[in-house]
This record gives structure tokens, sequence and C-alpha cells, in this order.
């Protein structure tokens, strides 16, 4: 054991891991999901994205994939998935959250249609530790109300 507090830890799946052996696990997420352990499923819609998946998975994050965000304002199409995938997350309780947000427009057309959690280069590019808890430091203060995941 590592001391660790398990509902600090968040494992993400994603879709082609569920295809080889579904219900072995199904049934390891949910011995870890016991102690606390959170899931994410990523890249929703991108791969095989069967609904049975999200109805007997004890998931608690569901992760729009940034192919359906990048053209959200433009694409009459990527905005019918992207908000989809919203109402389907959020009418089963999960957490949705859009990934690869770039620009403030796709974050306030993801938040006007129920996306609360945002992650991508808008908030900020990769950086090492020591400048990213300085900028979360910085961003914190001047975002207080802002509820957002960076990448």
């Amino acid at each position: 054991m590592t001391g660790a507090t398990p509902d600090l830890l968040e494992l993400e799946l994603t879709e082609g891991m569920l295809l080889t052996d579904v219900e072995d696990t199904i049934r390891k997420m949910v011995q870890l999901k016991a102690i606390g352990v959170i899931f994410s499923l990523d890249d929703f819609g991108t791969g095989y994205s069967s609904l049975s998946y999200l109805k007997r998975l004890p998931l608690d994050k569901l992760k729009i994939d940034q192919s359906f965000v990048r053209e959200v304002e433009t694409s009459v199409n990527d905005a019918t998935i992207a908000c989809s995938i919203i109402a389907l997350g959020n009418s089963l309780g999960l957490q949705v959250i859009a990934e690869g947000v770039e620009t403030e427009a796709q974050r306030a057309f993801l938040a006007a249609n129920g996306c609360s959690y945002w992650q991508g280069f808008f908030f900020s590019r990769p950086q090492p530790a020591a400048k990213f808890e300085a900028w979360t430091r910085a961003y914190g203060a001047s975002h207080e109300a802002d509820t957002v995941l960076s990448s």
C-alpha cells in the first residue's frame, strides 16, 4: 500500500480498452470504485461508443473528444454531437469535460449547452511543474468562480 487516498486517483479509459474483456473490466472497475477511485471515459464518440457501456460502467466523467470541439462553432454536425454528448452525460449524472478547447467562443458555446468543465490550450499550454504551479495560483486568483481543468 502506498497510503495514497484512492479518491485522488483518476483513471481514464478509452473506448478501445473496453473491447477486449468487458465483463472483467467492469468487475475490476467496480472493485476500484468501491475504494474511491474515479473513472473517466476519454475521447467519447470516436471509438465503439456503445451506449451499453455507459449504462454498465461505474463512470464518473465523460470526456468529449476534441475532434467534436474543434469545429463546434462552425459545423452543425459537431455542435449537434457535442450537445448530444453533454445532454447524455448530464442525464446520467456524469461530469462532462470538453477536450481541446482553444477559444473563448468554444468554451462559451459548450458552457451555454451545459458543459461546465473544459481543458485545452485556451487555458494553458503544457509547461514545467514549477511554471504550472505558479500559473494555477495566478489563474485561481483571477478566476475564482470558473471551473477549469488544464491539460
